[in-house]
């Protein structure tokens, strides 16, 4: 055997060695790492985006509860001035994630948390912080004001949303003020919201959506 053909020799039988000595990863990952079985995934019904009709559409991103109705309400009473028009030729979406969550919230829900004291909302009738939702009926203050609650404006054709998201942050907010489990509290203002609020997936989401068909899009700050 030639030196070359003894060296090429040598170094097969080393590599086929080394191979030998790794073990496959297979073999070497232990049993209990795979992944774990997805979580079922919830169900949402996105079947309000098709209630959107009408010539004039518009979803309001709201991120104060301070104003965020009047303007809801400002853009109802102009094109009823202008052109005559009212629901169902006029469609209000109105977008509420975090900082407008009371506005989404019932008067059960204000009683159970410090809703009124958490998000400085002062109720007119007693100059302390709300413990009811100040928002859902005639509120106290000249028509501009008065005339942009909740009720008022879905007697007008407005729907109302509500992000999930958010509502798990809001939870988690109030579950620290109460000192109690974030899942009970979810739970519990999830179930507590205003008649006919939509509860969606993501802000962002259906803001698109919305866009999507045709909404014009106004950021209420």
């Amino acid at each position: 055997m030639t030196d070359r053909s003894r060296r090429d020799f040598l170094t097969s039988v080393g590599a086929m060695a080394g191979a030998a000595a790794i073990p496959s990863l297979a073999a070497a990952a232990p049993p209990d790492e795979s992944p774990p079985p997805m979580a079922a995934q919830e169900t949402w019904d996105m079947s309000w985006l098709d209630n959107i009709q009408g010539k004039h559409k518009q979803v309001f991103d709201i991120a104060n509860w301070d104003t965020g109705l009047t303007t809801v309400r400002n853009w109802y009473d102009a094109h009823e001035k202008v052109y005559q028009l009212r629901h169902p030729q006029l469609a209000a979406v109105v977008g509420i994630a975090t900082q407008a969550f009371p506005i989404n919230a019932s008067d059960a829900m204000w009683t159970r948390f410090p809703i009124g004291d958490e998000w400085k909302v002062i109720d007119p009738a007693t100059g302390k912080p709300a413990l009811r939702n100040i928002f859902i009926d005639k509120r106290e203050g000249p028509p501009p004001i008065a005339e942009a609650s909740v009720k008022l404006l879905q007697a007008r054709g407005a729907m109302f949303w509500q992000c999930n998201n958010a509502l798990n942050k809001v939870a988690g907010i109030l579950a620290t003020r109460v000192n109690r489990p974030q899942l009970e509290v979810y739970k519990e203002l999830r179930a507590g919201l205003n008649p006919g609020v939509i509860l969606v997936v993501a802000h962002t989401l259906a803001l698109g959506m919305c866009q999507e068909r045709g909404c014009a899009y106004e950021k209420v700050v």
